[in-house]
């Protein structure tokens, strides 16, 4: 067979190429818009997310994960984005492998305010009322309470730097002022996994 009598083929084959590589560059999807005026124009690129409104505004910082370990017993909290002006939120307890308690916790508006909700397991629902924010220094301080409640009575979460998240479990018991404090850190919710902030 003399080679040169593929010529042809080959040329026409060169062609078809050339022909799909054409026709595959022109209905590829664009390439990402470099600056912010051709993605605002640009109908398919995602909405940025709306900045959290309403009554739970001040409390979108909560959502993830947060982790923290006291005398081998590790706690999390799980908070659910802002959604439908609600937040939704699990806590854990383990220690030694084993599961010391768990509660499902939310935050929502009521007609006197924003109540923090918290079902504890095997005990009923209790609501304490949020009666404010303050700050001291870097970190801000948000307090909900509920007098009537046997114990607690004020639960506090303080936001704190670089991550940190404190919540103190406060109020007396038997006459007695009792404070639990949970130091907990922001984590990747599936590894874990400390977040720097």
């Amino acid at each position: 067979m003399n080679p040169l009598s593929s010529l042809p083929r080959l040329a026409a084959a060169a062609l078809l190429v050339a022909a799909g590589a054409a026709l595959a560059q022109a209905t590829a999807p664009a390439a990402p818009a470099a600056s912010a005026a051709s993605a605002a124009s640009d109908p398919t690129a995602p909405a940025a997310a709306p900045a959290p409104e309403g009554p739970l505004a001040d409390f979108a910082w909560l959502a993830g994960c947060w982790r923290g370990t006291v005398n081998q017993r590790e706690f999390r909290e799980h908070w659910m984005p802002l959604r439908g002006n609600l937040m939704l939120g699990t806590g854990h307890n383990v220690a030694g492998g084993r599961t010391q308690d768990y509660e499902y916790i939310r935050l929502e508006p009521r007609a006197d305010g924003v109540h923090y909700v918290a079902a504890p397991s095997g005990q009923k629902e209790a609501a304490f009322r949020f009666v404010g924010r303050e700050m001291d220094g870097p970190d801000a301080i948000y307090t909900f309470a509920n007098p009537a409640h046997d114990f607690p009575q004020r639960i506090v979460y303080r936001r704190g730097s670089e991550g940190w998240l404190y919540v103190h479990v406060e109020g007396k018991l038997k006459g007695e002022a009792r404070q639990i404090i949970y130091p907990l850190r922001r984590v990747d919710c599936e590894s874990g996994e400390f977040i720097r902030q």
